[in-house]
């Protein structure tokens, strides 16, 4: 298939790329004197502020991390993902923009569990297995799809659109308490909250984690850049040098709750709060520590080893598991019309409380 290419002078053509997609357009860009000393993002935002539809710095961000940025005198010579990174005068940047969207999210009869719901956002209880927001592998299925077809007209209009207005996300399998947003102004003052992460004292978020071992010590504060792998992108990874390979501030809480196995402490319950929320944050920080999510298929490192010291039934509960063990089970914030403190919380999901109950019995 052919990628359009769109160079400085403005003129396009197209040039054969085997891996493009069909609609695609790649842009190269040659950096100046002027442009010197630049974070990537914001050179890249400005450098196509000029685009009929220009990119956002967020949407930038998210072409870096798909490797969809690339620098060097061909496309396919080298990508970059490092936000940060200052550009140097002379350097070409191709930036390869997918073909848009043609098809909107649509309404799916599927079933919701709604904790709470007012005319300005509800509250739902993410079960694990769905996806939040559809994308190009999961299009439909979503937790958007089911809202759509849960409020349809309730919701007023976000961006101009009837759509939800997703705050924040969790990951496919884990569950938990997530807030949506019916309204513009709901969206907005629940944005505001989430971008504070909680500093200002208005945003509370909870996680329930079964973690392999005892962390020691027992209640504690994991303070670690997180980045995105460089080796296998759907991945996440601490990093010490944040600023050189475009790594966030990530900071996650934690505390024990209970421990179970004797002599040997085999698990632990753990609560982590979030005082910023980075993709996979809990799962990366409590593996950094050496204490590892159970079930988690990525970060779970020596899953079967530490499994085989289980008792059978916690073995075949952890089986049947089949996810990593995290719960979103409480949810805080200033109700952004009424302006007062609420909070909001779920049980553990039946599959984890069943693990639950075969960990007390170690």
């Amino acid at each position: 298939m052919l990628s359009k290419v769109s160079l400085l002078s403005g003129m396009t053509f197209s040039i054969p790329k085997d891996d493009s997609e069909a609609g695609e357009i790649c842009h190269a860009l040659v950096t100046t004197e002027a442009d010197a000393g630049l974070r990537l993002d914001r050179y890249l935002t400005t450098a196509l502020e000029h685009l009929p539809e220009p990119p956002s710095r967020s949407r930038i961000r998210t072409l870096l991390d798909d490797d969809r940025v690339s620098t060097g005198t061909s496309i396919a010579e080298r990508t970059i993902s490092e936000a940060a990174y200052r550009v140097k005068p002379g350097e070409m940047y191709w930036v390869t923009m997918p073909a848009p969207q043609p098809a909107t999210p649509q309404p799916e009869d599927i079933p919701l569990d709604i904790i709470y719901e007012d005319a300005h956002l509800l509250i739902v209880n993410k079960p694990s297995g769905m996806v939040v927001h559809p994308a190009p592998g999961t299009p439909n299925g979503t937790l958007v799809n089911a809202l759509l077809a849960y409020c349809g007209p309730d919701f007023t209009g976000i961006g101009g659109e009837m759509r939800p207005g997703i705050v924040h996300r969790l990951d496919k399998e884990t569950s938990g308490v997530m807030v949506v947003a019916k309204t513009e102004p709901a969206l907005k003052g629940l944005q505001d909250q989430f971008a504070k992460h909680g500093k200002d004292g208005r945003l509370e978020r909870e996680y329930t984690a079964f973690v392999w071992g005892k962390p020691h010590p027992t209640k504690g504060t994991v303070n670690a850049p997180v980045a995105r792998s460089r080796h296998n992108r759907q991945k996440m990874v601490v990093t010490r040098t944040a600023e050189a390979q475009g790594a966030r501030e990530a900071v996650t809480h934690y505390k024990t709750a209970a421990s179970f196995g004797a002599p040997e402490i085999l698990v632990t319950r753990v609560t982590c709060y979030l005082e910023t929320g980075r993709t996979h944050q809990i799962r990366v920080h409590m593996t950094h520590v050496r204490h590892p999510v159970l079930g988690d298929p990525v970060y779970g490192t020596g899953q079967r080893t530490r499994a085989s010291k289980l008792s059978s039934e916690a073995r075949t509960a952890l089986d049947d598991l089949g996810r990593q063990a995290l719960h979103a089970h409480l949810l805080g914030f200033e109700h952004p019309e009424t302006g007062e403190k609420v909070r909001f919380e779920s049980p553990l999901p039946p599959d984890m409380a069943n693990l639950l109950k075969t960990l007390e019995e170690l």
